[in-house]
């Protein structure tokens, strides 16, 4: 089990900038899919970018606006968050899965099921 601690959440106003940072305690950079989900009250988890080796993967609605990274130097992944909206308000969570293989290829899984580690949430709140 991957232990993950999750940092950076805060307060913005529209238009602004967080970037959020997950510290894992292992080496996760060529083993393990790395992701990060976001949830409101009353809806499901979500997907919002994803991460393995150099392979990222964004929801439709942070496209161009959402970077996801790792360092494999500190076994830490982040989200530098651009051009926040107040529909990105949600806890924000860090997660930890085995990829999925297909023909010669790895990819990471979109289902929040596929996740085995979790991080505790970090909450980012964005004001209009």
């Amino acid at each position: 089990q991957v232990q993950l601690l999750e940092s950076g959440g805060g307060s913005v106003q529209a238009g602004g900038s967080l970037t959020l940072s997950c510290a894992a305690s292992v080496d996760t950079d060529t083993t393990y899919c790395m992701a990060w989900f976001r949830q409101t009250p009353g809806k499901e988890r979500e997907g919002v970018a994803t991460i393995l080796t150099v392979k990222t993967t964004y929801a439709d609605s942070v496209k161009g606006r959402f970077t996801i990274s790792q360092d494999s130097s500190s076994n830490t992944v982040y989200l530098q968050m651009n051009s926040l909206k107040p529909e990105d308000t949600a806890i924000y969570y860090c997660a930890a899965g085995r990829p999925l293989y297909g023909y010669f290829t790895r990819y990471c899984p979109s289902d929040k099921n596929d996740y085995q580690s979790w991080g505790q949430g970090t909450q980012v709140t964005v004001s209009s």
